[in-house]
C-alpha cells in the first residue's frame, strides 16, 4: 500500500468504493476487502449502506484506528446546527470518521452555511478531516478560504481530465479522490490501455489504477461486487508505468463525465 500524506494523517492511496453496495453484498465485500489488506472505505448517507459496513468493520478485527473511514452528507436539508453526522456515527459503530465529504454543492444554501456542519463535526472530533466532493475548481478554491478542507472527492478517469481541481490540490498539498475510476469498463475495448497492459503482464484495469496512483495526490475508490475484482484491484503495486506510458494515458481524456445528474455545478 502506498500513502499520501494530509494534514497530519497518512491516507491509504487505493480504498473501496460502496456506491451501489447494499444488504449482504455490501457487508461480504467490505470484510473481504479488509481481509485482503484494503484500509480505506469509502461510503456515504445517500449510499444507505452505512450499517453493514459497520458490521464488516466490527467483524474483521481490524483496529478502527487502522482503518480510514470516508462518508458524507446529503446537501438537501442540511443545516449549520445539523445532527446528520450523529446518525452515521451510530451506523458505522465508531466516534468518529476520518474523513468527512458534502457529498455535491448545495442548491439551498450559501457555500458558507453547507460547510459549517463540516466544521462543527471536525471541532466535536467526531470527523478527523472535513473536505467536498463533486465541486468544480473555482468552488473548491472558494469552499478551501471558508473552512480547512482536505479533500475533495470527483469523478476522474482517463477519458475525464481533472487538470485544475488536481492544480489546487497541489498548490494546497491536499488530496483528490477519484471515484468511477475505471470508468465503469469503458476502457475494456481502448487498444492504448490493452497495449500497456500486455506490456506490464496485468489487466486493463490494474494499468488504469496504476495511472492514477502514480500522479502525485491522487487517491482512487474502485468499486467492484466480485471478490476476483477486489483482490485484482489491490495488486497495483508491484509495478510502475513508464513517463510515456502516464503520458499517453493522459491523452485519452476527452471529456467523457458518466456521472452528470441535473443539479451539477458548471464543471470545469
Amino acid at each position: 500500500m502506498q500513502y499520501i500524506e494530509v494534514k497530519e494523517y497518512r491516507i491509504p492511496a487505493l480504498g473501496l468504493g460502496t456506491w451501489r453496495l447494499r444488504d449482504e453484498v455490501c457487508e461480504r465485500i467490505t470484510a473481504r476487502a479488509l481481509e485482503l489488506g484494503y484500509r480505506a472505505i469509502d461510503t456515504a448517507q445517500a449510499y444507505d449502506n452505512e450499517a453493514e459496513i459497520g458490521r464488516a468493520i466490527a467483524a474483521s478485527g481490524v483496529a478502527r484506528e487502522d482503518i480510514f473511514l470516508t462518508t458524507k452528507l446529503w446537501p438537501d436539508g442540511l443545516s449549520a446546527d445539523s445532527t446528520r453526522i450523529d446518525a452515521s456515527l451510530r451506523e458505522l459503530g465508531s466516534e468518529y470518521v476520518d474523513l468527512l465529504l458534502l457529498h455535491w454543492p448545495s442548491r439551498e444554501l450559501e457555500l458558507a452555511a453547507s460547510l459549517e456542519p463540516l466544521t462543527r463535526a471536525l471541532e466535536a472530533g467526531k470527523a478527523r478531516m472535513i473536505g467536498v466532493s463533486n465541486f468544480p475548481s473555482e468552488l473548491f478554491r472558494e469552499a478551501l478560504t471558508l473552512a480547512p478542507l482536505a479533500c475533495n472527492q470527483v469523478e476522474y478517469h482517463p477519458y475525464l481530465a481533472q487538470t485544475r481541481n488536481l492544480a489546487v490540490v497541489r498548490a494546497n498539498e491536499l488530496l483528490l479522490t477519484a471515484y468511477c475510476p475505471l470508468a465503469r469498463g469503458e476502457f475494456v475495448r481502448d487498444p492504448a490501455i490493452q497495449q500497456i497492459a500486455e506490456a506490464h503482464g496485468k489487466t486493463m484495469a490494474q494499468v488504469v489504477l496504476r495511472w492514477l496512483l502514480q500522479q502525485p495526490r491522487v487517491a482512487a475508490i474502485p468499486r467492484t461486487t466480485t471478490f476476483d475484482h477486489l483482490a485484482e484491484n489491490f495488486d497495483v503495486f508491484d509495478f510502475e508505468l513508464t513517463q510515456t506510458q502516464m503520458r499517453e494515458m493522459k491523452g485519452l481524456a476527452y471529456g467523457k463525465r458518466l456521472v452528470n445528474p441535473e443539479n451539477a455545478p458548471n464543471w470545469d
